[in-house]
């Protein structure tokens, strides 16, 4: 494994896990899974993985819960990531949720604790106040954001007066906006970038096509996963696969090694079982050359799938016929 060169209480994993799925039966993977996860974890932790990420919301505080339980007695080892919904995220509400996501993890401590949306209502000043007393009090240990933009990252971190080491932004071979600035100004800042949904939620994986498609309601409702897109990513995966085989790698693999590249990256993606985990950790080690990495970018911006309310009637009709 290796980690982020960044200065912080414990090391993070460039290659971190995710657990949106974690107690959420949308995403298919079925009811054996609860008892699973507590298997992806410890093998995570194993394999030199530092950098677990959650929600209050995931599964309803259940993820936290599971979270928490996996890692109890691996804590001084991993830094344990969860987030606020900012539903009126003032000072009051944030101590208060922090108080409450804490308790289901068992810790004493949030290693990182982050905004999980910027809320168009309540200015970041609120939110940030809260966000300085639970540091100053030792239950937060590092302040973070996502879905933020640069402005209002910048915007955040001058409210709380002092860094807001993390943005969680939406980053994939699919997703590139954060390449625009985030990723520049996390290098100059000596912030970071954790990258959320790096496989597209597993359309680069290279495991889905327009004949089989994802089941889960998660992915059902991912406009990548219209059977059209399918066919339009089939060069892209091919890419992917191609660049796979000189490293012995799988395309995830691969579509993981292209958001690591860059230095202040890292990414969280999840795992249905332990091979999965171990696929995901082991991407960490492979370094792309510039030709790969520009057939990689080639093949990206070739990618045009069909979006918006472009995308609705056959939305609806792969909908109906599912």
């Amino acid at each position: 494994m290796r980690y982020v060169r960044l200065d912080t209480p414990k090391p993070l994993s460039r290659i971190g896990l995710g657990t949106w799925q974690f107690g959420s039966r949308e995403w298919g993977y079925g009811p054996d899974y609860e008892r699973l996860a507590a298997t992806i974890v410890r093998r995570a932790v194993e394999l030199g993985v530092t950098l677990f990420d959650t929600a209050e919301v995931y599964g309803f505080g259940r993820s936290e819960r599971l979270l928490g339980a996996a890692l109890a007695a691996d804590r001084d080892k991993v830094a344990v990531a969860t987030k606020i919904l900012p539903v009126l995220p003032v000072a009051s509400v944030v101590q208060q949720r922090a108080v409450a996501s804490a308790a289901r993890l068992g810790v004493t401590s949030i290693d990182l604790y982050q905004v999980h949306q910027p809320n168009p209502v309540v200015s970041d000043q609120r939110t940030m106040r809260g966000m300085r007393a639970l540091q100053d009090v030792g239950l937060v240990a590092e302040v973070g954001v996502s879905n933020y933009s640069l402005r209002r990252w910048q915007v955040a971190e001058t409210a709380l007066g002092r860094r807001v080491l993390s943005n969680q932004v939406r980053y994939s071979m699919l997703d590139r906006k954060p390449e625009e600035d985030l990723l520049r100004y996390a290098e100059q800042a000596g912030r970071l970038v954790i990258a959320y949904s790096p496989l597209a939620q597993g359309f680069l994986s290279g495991r889905y096509d327009a004949n089989h498609p994802p089941v889960g309601a998660i992915r059902r409702a991912n406009l990548y996963f219209l059977p059209e897109n399918l066919e339009r990513g089939s060069a892209l995966i091919e890419t992917l696969r191609q660049v796979a085989a000189a490293h012995d790698a799988t395309p995830s693999q691969i579509a993981l090694a292209y958001v690591l590249r860059h230095p202040n990256v890292v990414a969280i993606p999840g795992a249905s079982s332990v091979e999965q985990m171990e696929r995901n950790a082991a991407a960490a080690e492979i370094d792309l050359t510039e030709d790969e990495y520009a057939a990689l970018v080639n093949a990206a911006r070739a990618f045009r799938p069909v979006t918006g309310l472009a995308a609705i009637p056959q939305f609806v009709r792969s909908r109906v016929r599912g």
